[in-house]
Order: C-alpha cells, then structure tokens, then sequence
C-alpha cells in the first residue's frame, strides 16, 4: 500500500462493541450501474451486514447501499446480495473456521483503494455480555486516566 491512497467510506462499529476481531481480509466487492456513486457519496450502512458462503463462493448479506437519486430508472435493491471477490484459498479457509469454530464473517469497513473499492471483514466471536461490560470499563478508565493527566497542574 505505499503510493495506493485508502479512503474510509464506512465502518461498522457495531461489529467491535459485539465481536472478538481474529483475523481481517480484503475482499474486492461486486457493483452494478449508480452503486458506486452512492457509495462515493458515503450512503453506506454496515451496521446489520454478515458473510455468508455458498457453494465455494462469499457473498455479504444485509449491507445496504442507497439508491443513487439521479440514477432514476435502473435503481438497484439497496439490500440486494452482493458477491465478494477473493481467492479460493482464502474463502476455504474462512469456510474451515467458520464451520468448525462457530465463528462469524462480519465486514468491519468499507474503503477506496486507489479507484477500487474493497470490504474488510473479519474473522469474528461473539462476545458474551461480561465481555461488553469488560471493555467499556477498561475504556471509562483509560478515559479518566487521560482526563487526570490532562487536568494536572505542573
């Protein structure tokens, strides 16, 4: 990634408060006609969107993209299935874990890499609700420690 700019479009923060991150993948995604402009408007939600595979094949599931105002008669299903583009290796191996492991494919963001776009999803657990209540503890106190350095008087 050293000359290809990368341009944050979404993030799904949703998916970090619910989900352990294991691992992270970059999957080029299958548009058709004004998706992209609606997308390079930034009318992208994540929030509900899950991975799912189906006979060798990744697809994402519930990402919604809104329909492009002056794209008038050939407006797309914003909730239509989409087709991810990865390596075969790569997606058998998503397969393997998330079968054997009970884990989940989860996208975590949207981003421009140079003129494509490309989904980061990830490897995802669940988090139990002791897990929740865990880091946003640890965050409150990180928060207040940064607050007392701040407010310190030298």
């Amino acid at each position: 990634m050293s000359n290809e700019s990368l341009k944050t479009v979404a993030k799904n923060k949703k998916a970090y408060h619910d989900y352990f991150i294991i691992e992270s993948y970059e999957a080029g995604i299958e548009l058709k006609g004004s998706e992209v402009k609606s997308i390079r408007a930034g009318r992208v939600n994540l929030k509900d969107s899950w991975c799912s595979i189906v006979n060798g094949e990744i697809f994402v599931n519930g990402l919604h993209i809104s329909v492009y105002e002056q794209g008038a008669i050939w407006c797309k299903d914003p909730l239509r299935v989409r087709k991810l583009l990865m390596h075969k290796k790569e997606i058998m191996k998503l397969f393997g874990q998330e079968q054997q492991q009970g884990y989940s494919i989860i996208p975590l963001s949207m981003y421009f890499k140079g003129s494509n776009i490309k989904l980061q999803i990830g490897l995802c657990k669940g988090k139990k609700l002791y897990d929740k209540r865990e880091d946003m503890a640890r965050k409150s106190a990180k928060r207040d420690i940064e607050r007392a350095l701040k407010n310190r008087q030298y």
